[in-house]
């Protein structure tokens, strides 16, 4: 049985697909005072997947999840396996100055305790943030599905093979899953300093044949069809800088992938105005730039 909170029911509704399963929906409206309504329809099996993201309104998406576990464990549900394909707070799981929230763990002991047997999520910005669960928790990657589609759509019907860039080491690990299934290169950018005031990004020249990297101006960027890589884009500031750095190496195209389009304060238009051709993301948020779909890796990874 899957169940679809309000932010993710057509996601919901395709992993049901994929499943053979039923799918049911929530009802949910607020009174005028503005407090949530929330009522499940129909009869309830013993295991029950609930599918929720909790970006924007974070905290009426969140709420809204912890009624629908707790709901189900109260209608008998015995086994409640919680989705939430964007995990809103993720992104504070420690004190970063004296008196702050660590909201990533309040939020996981809040599922948890709302009745969660086992929760998945994907490429969440700092793993760490699972160990605050007493529950199965996995970290699900959605760079095969993004792998699959820009093949697809892109690169199966043409000899071009693209130049994947994380525009960080941090995001360096995407982009060597996404081209060790597309069969292409990948790189990453750093920020080398010159002088006491002086930073400037770099491509790194990631040596097959050795462990050495080299920041150095690799002519193989020139005419190439670069695509950047990254988990979250929030506002853009980090893509414009990258997309800049590629055409000024001589880039002849430069789309941008992401697993969690958030794209604030004007983030897409930055980063269309900076020379992107595409922005791709996938249905972890709706979007726009939505273009991927999660419904197999979820369904593959409920099969297990």
């Amino acid at each position: 049985m899957i169940i679809g909170g309000s932010a993710s029911q057509d996601l919901a509704s395709h992993v049901a697909k994929e499943l053979g399963e039923k799918v049911s929906y929530v009802e949910t409206r607020n009174f005028p005072d503005g407090e949530r309504y929330l009522r499940i329809g129909g009869a309830i099996e013993d295991e029950v997947t609930v599918i929720q993201s909790t970006g924007y309104p974070q905290d009426e998406n969140l709420m809204e999840l912890l009624f629908m576990i707790s709901t189900l464990k109260d209608l008998g549900a015995k086994r409640v396996r919680v989705v939430v394909p964007y995990m809103g707070y993720a992104r504070q799981e420690k004190r970063f100055n004296d008196g702050e929230s660590v909201s990533a763990k309040i939020i996981c002991n809040l599922i948890e305790s709302a009745g969660a047997d086992e929760f998945l999520t994907f490429n969440i910005h700092e793993e760490c943030v699972l160990d605050f669960f007493n529950i199965p928790a996995r970290n699900l990657s959605a760079m095969p599905a993004i792998a699959e589609y820009m093949n697809k759509k892109y690169f199966r019907k043409t000899d071009e093979k693209p130049l994947i860039i994380a525009p960080d080491k941090g995001a360096y690990g995407f982009a060597q899953e996404i081209s060790e299934i597309i069969g292409c290169d990948c790189t990453y950018l750093t920020k080398v300093r010159l002088g006491p005031d002086k930073v400037e990004t770099r491509i790194v020249d990631v040596r097959c044949d050795s462990e050495s990297e080299n920041t150095v101006n690799i002519d193989s960027v020139k005419g190439m069809h670069a695509v950047i890589i990254d988990d979250i884009i929030a506002t853009g500031g980090t893509i414009v800088n990258a997309i800049n750095i590629l055409k000024q190496y001589g880039a002849s195209a430069v789309d941008v992938c992401c697993v969690h389009p958030i794209l604030t304060n004007n983030g897409a238009t930055r980063i269309y105005e900076a020379g992107a051709g595409k922005i791709i993301g996938t249905n972890s948020l709706s979007s726009d730039t939505s273009r991927v779909s999660l419904a197999k890796s979820i369904a593959d990874a409920l099969r297990e």
